[in-house]
């Protein structure tokens, strides 16, 4: 799963989707079939227990504030150092339209490797209800463990 970039509240929190108006952890209880978490060490276990891995397309980036529109002087993540080298990653699904377009951008032409786009879980992304985005995400429930 790829975002682009913690927003402030992740940063601050020290864990990806940390904001608990994000709905990210929500959607992905609910595909795995769990109680949502609540802090970040059960956002890791949920992580660690159904085998899907978080990371950013970007590893760094000019932007204002949690606003994806705003990116400038973007640098990308080298995924396959980070993640791929490191676990056997089955699919790639990218978390939002800008994870997405940078990914393609960045990222998919050197590993080959196309992405899923999937809708934001960002608050801003509030005319997609909860109940959507899970039926949206389910399209990962196959590559997760039990």
């Amino acid at each position: 799963m790829l975002g682009t970039m913690p927003s402030p509240k992740s940063r601050e929190v020290g864990y990806h989707y940390g904001n608990p108006q994000n709905r990210f952890w929500r959607v992905m209880a609910a595909i795995c079939g769990e109680e949502p978490p609540t802090c970040r060490e059960e956002c890791r276990a949920l992580a660690l227990l159904h085998h899907f891995a978080l990371d950013d397309v970007l590893r760094s980036c000019t932007i204002v504030g949690a606003s994806d529109a705003s990116i400038r002087d973007a640098v990308p993540n080298d995924l396959r150092a980070r993640v791929l080298d490191h676990a056997p990653i089955r699919a790639i699904f990218c978390t939002g339209a800008a994870s997405h377009r940078l990914y393609r951008r960045y990222i998919e032409p050197e590993l080959g490797i196309p992405a899923t786009r999937l809708p934001s879980t960002s608050p801003a992304n509030a005319s997609w209800s909860l109940p959507r985005l899970v039926e949206a995400y389910g399209v990962a429930k196959r590559y997760l463990q039990e």
